[in-house]
């Protein structure tokens, strides 16, 4: 086909649409799971979730994108099938990118939040079926990706209960809670910042020059990276929190004072604090709030680690189609030899951003509040387990579901966290638990179907 062929020019401009269409979606549905937790454990607001989400999204899109749009646009089928039919794969990642629209924003009506990747690649896989049958799918690739999806939320959510484990055994039950948690909180810090920068660096931005550091390299970057940020939380973090979570135990103490002569006063003070009456004279419970007012801030920073690893995960499942388009476009051939363009996957990282501000609260209500309670401890771990799952699942250009990641570890959290307390307010809500199930049952064959019936409509009236 001819470079910039008029033929297909009328495609790529659609796709341009959809495909932010498309993103607006992945933002409504996929980029609020990011700050579901943050947000349900009250540790941010949904403004401020969006605003940290707008920053980290974008640069996880621009700079970790371009690996799984790989997969995406030329992964899942054999382009080399369609050399000679440019025009028809055009169509085809067109009905790809319509196809799986239409069932996000679906399921976001519903307050479901269902796997964006799921969606794209069945809606891929569906037009290919139209088009050409079984012939060009890379059935090696779709098995992967299958696995994938089993596997990613079961390591989530085993490395989130080994993260909530290790915090209950070290912290929170120590004979004193407080004194073991400002001891291990530079620490932790320390090993979040060093598993992310070395995610991150790993065979890392080809924007910012890291795709050929060496190991060592990778390696002296990520333990610099920790030892500067652990000597800096000892030095100022742990003298902050102490100050913090001192004066507000003060000031409860104060209050519940007052209300041992006043009832009346002593019901108001415990709605103040969040805490029941009950609670107020359990010295288990009362430790447990003060370690996780600890990970009030290293849930934030866990939220913005989650937020950059879905950027670069999930970023493909909106533009991987209209690259593909573009490219077919501009270089008149389906074997797609450039790279995925910056400005492409910025285009749909704006796209998740505006969606997350417009919709987003819809299903950040379902996963911050709906499922099970969260507080600041179980939030990091969900956190810090699924940026690890998603971060390494996009090193090796495998397109996972961090929303998958995220409810595994939500779940996995809940359930352990309830059945260790005994606490009925912690378990899971196993009806919506169900339903979620159900939304990711139906979401590649629905969006597999949609994509299929446009490409049969575009195959019998507008193909030669």
């Amino acid at each position: 086909m001819d470079l910039y062929s008029s033929d297909v020019l009328w495609v790529v401009i659609l796709g341009f649409f959809v495909s932010f269409f498309l993103a607006f979606g992945v933002g409504a549905n996929d980029v609020s799971n990011a700050f579901g937790t943050s947000v349900g454990s009250g540790v941010l607001t949904f403004r401020q979730a969006c605003i940290l989400a707008t920053i980290f999204e974008t640069s996880g899109a621009v700079l970790l994108g371009y690996k799984v749009s790989d997969t995406i646009r030329k992964g899942i089928i054999d382009v080399k099938d369609y050399e000679g039919s440019e025009r028809e794969l055009a169509l085809g990642m067109l009905s790809a990118l319509i196809g799986s629209a239409v069932w996000i924003m679906l399921a976001t009506y519903f307050k479901l939040p269902v796997s964006t990747t799921h969606s794209i690649v069945g809606s891929t896989v569906g037009f290919s079926l139209a088009a050409r049958g079984t012939i060009g799918l890379n059935y090696k690739v779709l098995g992967t990706i299958v696995a994938s999806w089993f596997i990613s939320p079961l390591m989530s959510g085993i490395s989130c209960v080994l993260i909530l484990a290790a915090i209950r055994f070290l912290i929170m039950d120590a004979k004193k809670p407080l004194q073991a948690g400002l001891i291990a909180l530079p620490i932790i810090y320390a090993l979040t910042i060093f598993v992310n920068v070395l995610t991150v660096t790993l065979n890392g931005s080809k924007l910012l020059g890291m795709e050929n550091l060496a190991l060592w390299h990778v390696f002296a970057i990520s333990v610099s990276a920790m030892l500067l940020v652990g000597i800096l939380s000892q030095l100022f973090v742990v003298p902050w929190q102490r100050k913090k979570i001192l004066s507000s135990e003060q000031a409860t103490w104060s209050r519940n004072s007052v209300g041992q002569s006043f009832d009346s006063i002593a019901t108001v003070a415990a709605s103040t604090v969040s805490i029941d009456a009950a609670a107020l004279k359990n010295q288990k419970i009362e430790s447990d709030a003060t370690v996780n007012r600890l990970f009030h801030f290293l849930q934030t920073l866990s939220a913005v680690f989650t937020s950059f690893a879905h950027g670069g995960s999930d970023v493909s499942n909106a533009i991987g189609p209209l690259i593909a388009i573009w490219m077919i476009y501009t270089e008149g051939s389906v074997l797609q030899k450039a790279e995925s363009p910056i400005l492409l996957l910025l285009y749909g990282g704006i796209g998740m951003c505006i969606g997350l501000w417009v919709l987003g609260k819809r299903v950040n209500d379902t996963v911050g509040h709906k499922l099970t309670k969260i507080h600041p401890t179980t939030g990091f771990s969900v956190e810090v387990s699924a940026a690890m799952t998603v971060l390494l699942a996009s090193k090796l250009g495998i397109p996972i579901s961090s929303t998958h990641c995220i409810v595994g570890g939500i779940v996995s959290a809940g359930w352990i966290y309830g059945q260790i307390e005994g606490n009925q307010t912690k378990k899971v809500d196993w009806s919506l638990f169900r339903s979620i199930i159900y939304a990711w049952i139906i979401t590649l064959p629905a969006a597999g179907a949609c994509s299929a019936l446009l490409m049969l409509i575009f195959k019998y009236s507008l193909t030669d």
